[in-house]
């Protein structure tokens, strides 16, 4: 009788603890086991991942600069096509801006992408100096990984939503032009992000690290100058100098440093001088770029900056038109989805090297002007969260103020890698890049499964949205019936 009280016992037992028992979210109870369907998606993207690295290897070939990159966003179409993926093809009048959305009902999921390259960056995948073609673009921030690895994710997920037949709908976004073109803005005017309840995105780099970094707000413009030729020595007299008044301009601006707040950044370059010494130049063009953590403190800053200009016309009897070519806001950071980031990346683990990756990224570091604080081996830490604003700027931003939106980086860079670089161009080609774009991928797409599976992470990301975004104003400072300057990379 006591054996049988004892049965009796364990029996009920159980049976209480069958019943406490809650499976985590994302996996399934399959004959009695726990299958990690989060595990089988890593594994299945294992194997896939080769297949996408040479697809990233082909958009980094094709090194389109911004709003020429037809064959970049066609290979992306038409993979996400073949995958089953609806296009909506040339959003906001731009040819190579699209969507590709799969599933219905919520969540609305959207992942951004890029692809566009760098002007003048042309370099092959090697730790020597060696352009390809000298002069010719190259992808010198990695938007060829970018592009591809939110691709790669957008198509696990939809191959998820298939097996767990749940409501969700995955909408990857094909955005041109990140690099000055504003193409982000563009698409926003025409509504593309207005349905979405979550955004979520990254970004080539050195490290792997999420968190809740703002950016830099950013207007630019080119200003042009309209003079008078004359011959420079025997009628000087009769001419007035486009040029002294892009010199006048871009001196005026110089002694304006001094007088902004200390985290403004100007640059500029002069894309037109003049055709001879001995004409004076009867056109002149400097494109600048302004930058500023607010944007209301970067409207100030913009409003005198044109005045620069306007003195250096009044200063030569020219004429000065300014033409917007890009303006983005700064980063509204995202509390909820950074810490999901930042778990699903030390999940998913760094970048690890083969001793042939060790060997490029040991000879790329010696070519640095200087070693920086990342020590060749962090690309396989998960690095501790960050906050503040760091130094450059994106259109990420702006999709930031419209919804809920945050991303990452992944060390798709040796570790001290510039960017902007012909070195970051040669990581974007080479394996280590490569490794750093399937971590990325794999973190988007375990992020899909928790905001697919968690409503009340959807909900926070939203609330913590609406405090951040209480009060201001998201008004975007490109003249509301300006087209996307599809040419501004033209010389």
């Amino acid at each position: 009788m006591k054996m049988f009280r004892i049965l009796v016992n364990a029996v009920l037992i159980f049976l209480i603890l069958i019943s406490v028992i809650k499976v985590p979210v994302g996996k399934t109870v399959t004959h009695g086991a726990i299958l990690d369907e989060r595990d089988e998606m890593l594994r299945k993207m294992d194997e896939k991942a080769p297949y996408y690295g040479k697809l990233s290897r082909q958009i980094w070939e094709y090194a389109e600069v911004g709003y020429k990159e037809m064959k970049s966003s066609q290979l992306l179409k038409s993979e996400l096509a073949a995958a089953g993926f609806q296009i909506q093809d040339k959003i906001g009048d731009i040819p190579t801006a699209f969507s590709a959305t799969y599933g219905q009902g919520k969540p609305v999921i959207g992942i951004l992408g890029e692809y566009d390259a760098l002007p003048g960056l042309s370099q092959d995948s090697m730790p020597e100096k060696k352009p390809i073609n000298t002069g010719a673009p190259g992808h010198g921030c990695g938007h060829n990984l970018f592009g591809v690895a939110s691709a790669f994710a957008a198509i696990a997920l939809k191959d998820y939503l298939i097996q767990k037949k749940i409501p969700g709908t995955i909408r990857f976004y094909g955005t041109p032009a990140e690099e000055g073109g504003a193409g982000k803005v563009f698409m926003a005017r025409a509504g593309a992000f207005n349905d979405i309840d979550v955004m979520i995105a990254w970004h080539p780099g050195d490290v792997n690290r999420a968190g809740t970094q703002s950016s830099l707000a950013n207007i630019n413009a080119k200003f042009r100058f309209y003079g008078a030729a004359a011959h420079a020595a025997a009628s000087p007299e009769k001419g007035r100098s486009a040029l002294d008044a892009v010199m006048l301009m871009t001196h005026a601006v110089d002694m304006l440093r001094e007088h902004v707040p200390q985290a403004t950044r100007i640059h500029y370059i002069i894309t037109k001088g003049g055709d001879a010494p001995n004409i004076v130049p009867e056109f002149a063009e400097v494109y600048l770029y302004a930058r500023h953590p607010e944007m209301p403190v970067l409207d100030g800053i913009w409003s005198r900056l044109i005045k620069c200009a306007e003195a250096g016309a009044l200063g030569t009897e020219t004429r000065m038109e300014m033409e917007i070519v890009g303006s983005v806001f700064n980063l509204l950071p995202n509390g909820p989805l950074a810490e999901m980031f930042d778990r699903n990346l030390r999940r998913v683990g760094g970048v690890n090297y083969t001793s042939e990756e060790q060997s490029f990224a040991e000879k790329l570091r010696r070519t640095f002007p200087r070693q920086g604080v990342l020590p060749l081996g962090s690309q396989m830490e998960i690095h501790a969260m960050e906050s503040g604003v760091g130094s450059a700027s994106t259109d990420v931003g702006d999709v930031s103020w419209i919804t809920p939106t945050s991303e990452f980086t992944t060390a798709t860079y040796v570790p001290g890698t510039p960017g902007h670089s012909w070195q970051a161009v040669a990581c974007a080609g080479a394996e280590t890049g490569r490794k750093g774009m399937v971590v990325a991928a794999k973190t988007l797409a375990l992020s899909g499964i928790d905001l697919l599976n968690d409503p009340k992470l959807v909900a926070a990301a939203r609330d913590d949205f609406n405090k951040r975004r209480a009060g201001f104003e998201y008004r975007s400072r490109i003249p509301a019936n300006q087209k996307p300057p599809l040419n501004y990379r033209d010389k």
